[in-house]
């Protein structure tokens, strides 16, 4: 086992300021890309980001503080942001996310005071008991597997333009399973 929290706030604390680094300031061409159809734009990724800020990793990690493991977690709709109406502008989603995540992780550092507490289980509608540990594991990965989708999307839009050196470029070799989530 590696997981640590101490290092898991590190990712979390930083993944608002790394997509801000990243992307503000991005031609609409970058902003606006995809892999394809069915796949996510870096705006919708940062959406998508927004969405689980309010609506999943603490509302389930105080879920399973509260009420333990016969409360089953309400079902998080993965693809929630792609159904408003008026999407804002990149920067208007990096601040919000920015503010979402360090209030989350405020909350988070309020919550877990010492380690007997990641043991602690709730029930995920589809993977039936987990404990707050994969729950916030699962936080740090999501951020990093969507960091990865970010700058994969992003590759791909020169895919073609790099004509001979694609072969050397496992970016864009093939997609890897996965796009939206």
């Amino acid at each position: 086992m590696t997981f640590a929290l101490s290092e898991s706030i590190e990712v979390l604390e930083r993944t608002p300021g790394t997509l801000a680094s990243f992307v503000s300031g991005l031609s609409d061409g970058w902003l606006a890309c995809r892999e394809g159809e069915g796949t996510w734009n870096v705006q919708e990724v940062i959406d998508h980001l927004i969405e689980g800020e309010r609506h999943n990793w603490m509302p389930r990690l105080e879920m399973m503080l509260q009420d333990g493991e016969p409360q089953l977690f309400p079902p998080f709709d993965r693809f929630a942001h792609l159904d408003k109406q008026e999407a804002a502008g990149i920067q208007q989603s990096l601040d919000t996310f920015s503010i979402l995540r360090a209030q989350n992780v405020a909350r988070l550092k309020a919550c877990i005071t010492t380690d007997e507490l990641l043991a602690r289980k709730g029930k995920h509608p589809a993977f039936g008991t987990v404990t707050i540990k994969q729950l916030l594991a699962t936080w740090v990965v999501h951020d990093l597997t969507h960091m990865a989708q970010i700058t994969r999307v992003m590759a791909k839009r020169y895919q073609e333009d790099v004509g001979p050196w694609r072969e050397y470029l496992g970016i864009l070799q093939e997609r890897q399973g996965w796009s939206a989530d």
